[in-house]
C-alpha cells in the first residue's frame, strides 16, 4: 500500500486526484464539523470553494430544510446560519437538515479534490474508524491536509501521522512518500497530547484568541464516533455499508 501526503493542497491540481483514494483532513476546523454534523443526523453536505457559490445554491433551495455554515478568518459569515464551530452543529440544529458549507481552508481542499474515486473525510474524532475502512479496501491512497491559507499546519499533519501509524500496525507492506514519512515523525513528537498540540498549534492559538477553546476540546477528542463522511458527485453524506 502507498501513501503519499499533501501538506497543502496547493501541490496539486484538481485533475490529480483523478480516480484516487482520498482522505481529507482539516482538524481545525471543517473535518471535524462534518463528522458532527453527520453524526446528528444531517442529510447531507454540500462543499463550496466560494462564498458567493455558497449563497448561489443556497438561493435555490426550498422549505427552509438547507443551512448555511462555515467561516471567514475564524468568525461566522453575515447572513449564515452556522459558523465554523462543531459545538454549533447539534442534533436539534442538523438533523435532517443540508449544510452548504464553506471554510477558509477545509471545504476548498475537499473540492479540490473532487474528482476522487474515493474521498472520505477525517478528523481525530473518526480516525480510527476511517483507518478501519481504508485498511479493509486495501488501495493506495492520498492524504490532503487542508493547511492554513495554502501553508503548512502542524495540527493536520500530525493527525496524517496517526492515520500512517495506525495503519502500520496492521500493515506491513506500507510505502511511503518523503512528506508522508514527515508526519509520522511529526506525530510521534507533538502526537502524545491532541489537546495540547492543538491548543499550541498557529491556528490553534487564533481560535482560543477569539473564543472557541470549546472547539480545541471537541476537536482533540479521539475516536468519539464512527462516522465516515464520504464526498460523492460533490456531496457529502454518509458512507453506507458495503460501498
Amino acid at each position: 500500500m502507498k501513501i503519499n501526503v499533501l501538506l497543502s493542497p496547493l501541490t496539486a491540481d484538481e485533475l490529480y486526484f483523478t480516480g484516487k483514494t482520498v482522505v481529507a483532513i482539516d482538524v481545525l476546523r471543517a473535518t471535524t464539523v462534518i463528522t458532527e454534523a453527520l453524526s446528528n443526523g444531517t442529510k447531507e453536505i454540500i462543499p463550496v470553494s466560494t462564498i458567493e457559490f455558497a449563497m448561489k445554491v443556497s438561493g435555490n433551495s426550498f422549505g427552509g430544510q438547507t443551512l448555511l455554515g462555515g467561516e471567514r478568518n475564524t468568525k461566522k459569515i453575515e447572513g449564515f446560519n452556522l459558523g465554523n464551530s462543531p459545538l454549533e452543529y447539534s442534533k436539534e440544529v442538523v438533523e435532517g437538515k443540508s449544510i452548504i458549507l464553506f471554510t477558509t481552508n477545509g471545504s476548498k481542499a475537499i473540492v479540490k479534490a473532487k474528482f476522487s474515486e474515493n474521498l472520505f473525510i477525517c478528523s481525530f474524532n473518526n480516525l480510527k474508524t476511517v483507518v478501519n475502512h481504508i485498511v479493509e479496501l486495501n488501495k493506495d491512497f492520498e492524504i490532503i491536509c487542508a493547511g492554513q491559507n495554502g501553508k503548512f499546519c502542524l495540527e493536520d499533519s500530525v493527525c496524517a501521522g496517526r492515520i500512517i501509524n495506525e495503519i502500520s500496525k496492521v500493515k506491513e507492506d506500507v510505502e511511503l512518500n518523503d512528506s508522508a514519512r514527515a508526519v509520522v515523525v511529526l506525530n510521534k513528537s507533538f502526537g502524545k497530547s491532541i489537546r495540547k498540540m492543538l491548543a499550541e498549534s498557529e491556528h490553534g492559538k487564533i481560535l482560543i484568541d477569539n473564543g472557541f477553546e470549546g472547539d480545541i476540546e471537541h476537536c482533540s477528542k479521539s475516536n468519539t464516533t464512527e462516522v465516515i463522511p464520504y464526498l460523492n458527485q460533490s456531496v457529502i453524506k454518509r458512507l453506507e455499508p458495503g460501498r
